[in-house]
């Protein structure tokens, strides 16, 4: 699996297919983040095959739909449970993000053990995820940005090229330096 972009959240039900002997077997639901529906139908079979006795070939899919998160108008802490397969062996871990939805918190998760841990997305088992209260946050990370009086200052401004303008003056060369100071 490549993920390329934000990750999706779909909930997938399937079920063994019905014989004559079980004309109503039971119905087996996953929550899984993809990319896209394909590769969660994919995921679906490859776990239903580890826990049961089931596979694509016995089996049928009886729903699979994009869960989309309602209140994204602000930022929360995403904890995350996972386990994934280094060159060593098998680790669990648990991690902290924060975004506005779960779906950007499990892309910088994928993101982020790309890059220190080397691992590809297939290796990830995200277990549960949650949203976590700022006083429960565990990672330094994540509480500088938890508290009440969190400020983002601006000490050297630019202003940006527009189109049909230049960077910082209209001239493309001067006799002074530009101002980036505004305090």
């Amino acid at each position: 699996m490549t993920v390329a972009g934000m990750m999706k959240q779909y909930q997938v039900v399937g079920r063994k297919a019905a014989t004559e002997e079980n004309p109503n077997p039971e119905a087996y639901r996953m929550i899984i983040f993809s990319p896209n529906a394909v590769i969660a139908k994919s995921k679906f079979w490859y776990y239903m095959h580890q826990f049961r006795k089931m596979k694509k070939t016995t089996g049928e899919i009886l729903d699979c739909v994009e869960i989309r998160e309602k209140d994204t108008g602000f930022v929360k802490n995403f904890g995350i449970w996972l386990r994934y397969s280094s060159r060593s062996g098998t680790h669990n871990m648990y991690r902290e993000f924060r975004d506005v939805k779960l779906t950007g918190a499990v892309s910088q998760l994928y993101d982020e053990m790309a890059g220190r841990h080397r691992t590809r997305p297939r290796s990830i088992q995200i277990i549960r995820t949650g949203v976590i209260a700022n006083e429960d946050l565990k990672r330094a990370n994540g509480m500088q940005y938890a508290k009440e009086d969190v400020k983002f200052p601006l000490p050297h401004r630019v202003t940006s090229g527009k189109r049909g303008q230049k960077a910082l003056s209209s001239a493309t060369f001067t006799t002074v330096r530009p101002t980036t100071y505004f305090g």
